[in-house]
């Protein structure tokens, strides 16, 4: 197989520059797709050429193959990498570049589709020998149906959707409640047609407080499948994931050793080639079983990268160039401990209502061992036509603790004005002393809730704050300003 050439980065924001980086450092030539919200953006500017797209929304522009397909004609692109969400898990996506003659940096259309049916996946991961959680094999066709499979498994259950990713199309029953079960079916399957375009729905024994770890996977094109250890994912807030850290404090070498065979052999079973992630729910006393597998980059790559030294892009860019990977699994060796935390544009304090506005100031610290994957920069306009996040903040220590101390000293130094972000709040979460002590499950934000709030000033820190804002205030400096002399010699009289 040729190389590549050319690689059409279809997306945009912090994934898109942290693409184009790679592909330059490997000597190739990087374009890109946007939206005229993105104009202006970084990873337009950091790229060799752009192409405008258009849809009825923003997010539609970048979700329309044809625009894709257009734009590799356009800029002369032999291959695609899609990045995260949008096209990055769409097997027909995958198909027509394929039938354009184009590259597709990710595993195969057959490998993407079996993956992204929930209910096939689990099926397929059975067969392969995965852990899976307990629960009705098929689709749940009516809400009676449910009531009757919910009782059969044990409360409590969960449903979700057979196509749903990304925290949605789930609902937890806790009780034996008939109305309240045909609710929540009937409002997954909902919310499942309208985000998915499939409203099949499945039910599985609900794991409580369990820990979300899941195992990075790098096959190529003659077989060779390696896992890269663990990551934990743990720290979700409405199921979506802020903190993320490799390795896991809660895994040993033996249940490493046991979820990264299972996950090895859950690729080797559907013929995967490229970077790929095999997710799964851990219980308090080390039952792991499977959630999901991710056929694409993770939004959280960046810490297993941090550890194993490898640049996870540049091998997908390899595999898809038909190289080997070259090594085998005793060769991967993990190297201290990485934490990322997401850092979005919204406000804590409002129940982390969307912030939007233009960046004033965006200014990171300079520390060994600390990565900024960026989208943004200063002067930017942070609108609300795409998701919150701005930046991915990762850090590398020798141990945890000095992985947790670096990235609360990061948090402290990173400078964003103009725009509420979340950096304050995750900087308590890695304050927490159970955060401290590893007792990290995905209940963790909703049981410290209490702990992890806004604090309110005290009257002297407004004190501090309204005399810095005097001081900085420009009618203060400026003799424009100065009140008339006869003013002046007023002082402080007053009528009153």
């Amino acid at each position: 197989m040729t190389s590549i050439n050319t690689v059409l980065i279809a997306n945009r924001g912090e994934i898109a520059a942290r693409i184009i980086r790679t592909c330059h450092r490997l000597g190739k030539r990087a374009v890109i797709v946007y939206h005229d919200a993105d104009r202006d953006s970084l990873p337009v500017q950091l790229a060799d050429a752009a192409f405008r797209i258009d849809g009825p929304t923003p997010v539609a522009a970048y979700l329309s193959i044809d625009n894709i397909l257009a734009a590799c004609a356009a800029l002369g692109a032999d291959a695609v990498h899609p990045g995260f969400g949008f096209l990055s898990e769409n097997a027909e996506f995958a198909r027509r570049l394929e039938a354009a003659g184009v590259r597709f940096i990710g595993p195969g259309a057959d490998a993407i589709a079996a993956m992204g049916d929930k209910i096939e996946s689990k099926r397929l991961a059975q067969k392969a020998g995965v852990n899976t959680i307990p629960g009705f094999d098929g689709e749940i066709v009516d809400a009676d149906q449910a009531y009757e499979v919910a009782r059969e498994i044990g409360l409590p259950v969960i449903i979700k959707a057979s196509a749903g990713g990304g925290g949605k199309g789930m609902r937890v029953i806790h009780y034996a409640d008939k109305g309240a079960c045909r609710a929540a079916f009937e409002r997954t399957r909902a919310e499942a047609l309208a985000a998915f375009g499939d409203a099949r729905v499945f039910i599985e024994k609900y794991i409580e407080r369990p820990r979300h770890i899941e195992i990075q996977i790098l096959a190529d094109q003659h077989g060779n499948v390696v896992h890269l250890g663990e990551r934990e994912c743990s720290i979700q807030r409405r199921h979506q994931k802020i903190i993320e850290e490799a390795p896991s404090s809660f895994v040993d070498g033996r249940l490493r050793q046991e979820m990264g065979s299972q996950a090895v052999a859950l690729a080797e079973a559907v013929g995967y080639a490229s970077a790929g992630t095999v997710e799964f729910v851990v219980d308090a006393k080390g039952g792991f079983y499977f959630l999901e597998m991710n056929t694409r980059i993770q939004v959280e790559h960046p810490v297993t990268e941090m550890i194993t030294g490898l640049d996870l892009v540049a091998e997908q860019i390899r595999v898809a160039e038909g190289e080997a990977l070259g090594y085998g699994q005793d060769d991967i060796k993990l190297n201290g401990h990485a934490i990322e935390c997401r850092l979005c544009a919204e406000d804590s304090a409002r129940d982390f209502m969307p912030a939007t506005g233009r960046l004033e100031c965006f200014d990171s610290p300079e520390m060994d061992g600390f990565r900024l994957d960026s989208g943004v920069r200063e002067g930017d306009t942070i609108g609300s036509s795409f998701d919150s996040m701005l930046a991915k903040l990762i850090v590398h220590g020798t141990t945890r603790e000095e992985a947790i101390a670096k990235m609360r000293a990061v948090l402290e130094e990173m400078a964003v004005l103009g725009v509420t972000t979340n950096a304050t709040y995750l900087g308590r979460v890695l304050a927490h002393d159970a955060f401290a002590a590893g007792d990290t499950t995905t209940s963790f934000l909703e049981e410290h809730k209490a702990a992890l709030e806004d604090l309110v000033p005290t009257p002297e820190q407004l004190a501090v704050v309204l005399s810095a804002a005097l001081l900085t205030n420009r009618t203060l400096a400026d003799a424009r300003f100065t009140p008339p002399a006869i003013c002046a010699a007023m002082g402080a009289w007053s009528n009153q």
